[in-house]
């Protein structure tokens, strides 16, 4: 592949001793070198000449070069990331379990088919109600709260579902704090009056596909054995109509069994999504379905052609539904650096439908992943304990890695259930990305600011 390994393990070689993490990672931009400068996630060009210098210095174990070189071509040596963990962060976000069953078997499910291991049961009102009480326990106005709805199938406690909507939304604009809603759902029971309500609350929904026709049938059939894709189909459309209210994705989970990407994301905005993600299974209850790295190799490649066809459609002012190089790019432009890979165990956390709290809603009914419950509140000892270790600067072969603060060390339930073997697939599918974000940058700054095309300079 052209679009980034030309110099792209130069960024880490060994330190003769330093022990010292990498500071910068350098990457064939297409027009010369690029790099990125690992503490604050910032993107330059270079020559080949400053690229080479910064390769011999740090070869040769030489820090002191690659500060003077920073400093000659103007490159900030300030440190962004700290490396204490924080102590406590304040909960913003929930994900309620509001429904822990499935009427789907999907054969890969990280909730051992929806119920987690335990008894199908729906999230009583009086948890919901005290969930909600909670997270904006202490909250001032003009904050900003995130609620999530996931299961098992949220939409199997329908009523349920409204009714926390409803209080949120009540709460929120009494206290003038704003909150934001998510639905991820299978789509197998949506109707025309749920889209309504969904549009009327301006909801993120997520539906998960996992391909078109039979190959989705394989990975996500009913209970019973019989596909679903037909009747996900045929109760999409008022979604669809509704995509200006609300921001509607399809979420892929790859498995070695849908390894088409390319087919897949053409056939999903077929269907009319204008979003479609791509994301590996790498963890499930019952090892099935798990990406081995040779599969990881096939789907980097198929995320890479993607996001070729992305390139060219973006710089013929087209827009593009491949969500994963979009919202790369835009974290590139913005400087995202974490050195944790999300909120988990954060400022989010998952409640049960018997309101325990865990770390994220995959950590539900996890002893690893427990947080105490919404009658006395977070664990703020397992939090710290939690943002102490977790942190990516705290584990190897993180510490070492390049791409930690883009990464943040991968998801916390996959490591702690599988570890690490997608270290490869990341570092050079974020290589694929830096060299995208530089072409693109060049030729169609209109995008990262978030103009249309006809009125780009």
């Amino acid at each position: 592949m052209s679009d980034g390994h030309a110099k792209s393990e130069l960024g880490s070689p060994p330190n003769h001793g330093q022990n010292l993490p990498p500071r910068f990672h350098l990457f064939d931009g297409s027009a010369g070198y690029g790099v990125l400068v690992v503490d604050g996630s910032r993107v330059h060009r270079l020559s080949e000449s400053v690229a080479d210098l910064l390769t011999f210095a740090v070869s040769n174990g030489r820090p002191e070069i690659v500060d003077q070189v920073f400093d000659a071509v103007g490159f900030s040596r300030d440190l962004v990331v700290g490396a204490e963990a924080p102590v406590a962060i304040p909960v913003r976000a929930f994900s309620l379990a509001i429904a822990q069953k499935c009427n789907l078997g999907c054969t890969y499910c990280y909730a051992d088919g929806g119920d987690f291991g335990g008894k199908p049961s729906l999230m009583a009102d009086d948890v919901a109600t005290a969930a909600i009480h909670r997270l904006f326990d202490g909250v001032l106005p003009g904050e900003a709260l995130k609620l999530a709805f996931l299961g098992g199938e949220p939409l199997t406690n329908r009523a349920g579902l409204r009714r926390a909507t409803e209080l949120a939304t009540e709460l929120a604009t009494a206290r003038d704090i704003n909150i934001g809603f998510s639905l991820t759902t299978n789509g197998t029971l949506l109707t025309a009056q749920d889209a309504e309500f969904l549009a009327r609350y301006r909801f993120t929904v997520t539906v998960s596909l996992d391909g078109v026709g039979a190959t989705h049938d394989k990975l996500r059939p009913y209970k019973g054995g019989h596909g679903s894709f037909e009747r996900i189909v045929a109760r999409l459309a008022p979604l669809l109509a509704r995509q200006d209210q609300i921001d509607l994705a399809a979420r892929v989970t790859v498995t070695p069994r849908n390894l088409s990407l390319v087919d897949t994301l053409n056939g999903l905005v077929a269907l009319g999504f204008r979003s479609v993600g791509f994301s590996p299974m790498l963890s499930s209850p019952t090892g099935r379905e798990e990406m081995s790295r040779d599969e990881l190799s096939t789907m980097l490649d198929q995320l890479i052609a993607c996001g070729r066809s992305f390139e060219e459609s973006v710089r013929a002012g087209r827009h593009h539904a491949f969500s994963n190089l979009a919202t790369a790019l835009r974290e590139l432009h913005r400087g995202t650096h974490r050195p944790y890979p999300c909120g988990a165990g954060a400022g989010y956390l998952g409640v049960s439908a018997e309101g325990n709290l865990s770390a994220c809603h995959r950590f539900v009914n996890e002893p690893v992943g427990a947080f105490g419950d919404l009658a006395s509140g977070v664990d703020r000892k397992k939090q710290e304990t939690w943002l102490a270790e977790r942190h990516v600067d705290r584990q190897e072969p993180c510490r070492s890695c390049w791409a930690r603060y883009l990464c943040g060390g991968g998801c916390h339930h996959e490591v702690i259930h599988r570890g690490r073997p997608a270290c490869d697939y990341i570092r050079d599918w974020l290589t694929y990305c830096l060299g995208a974000y530089l072409r693109l940058a060049d030729d169609c700054p209109w995008w990262f600011a978030g103009e249309p095309p006809s009125i780009r300079s």
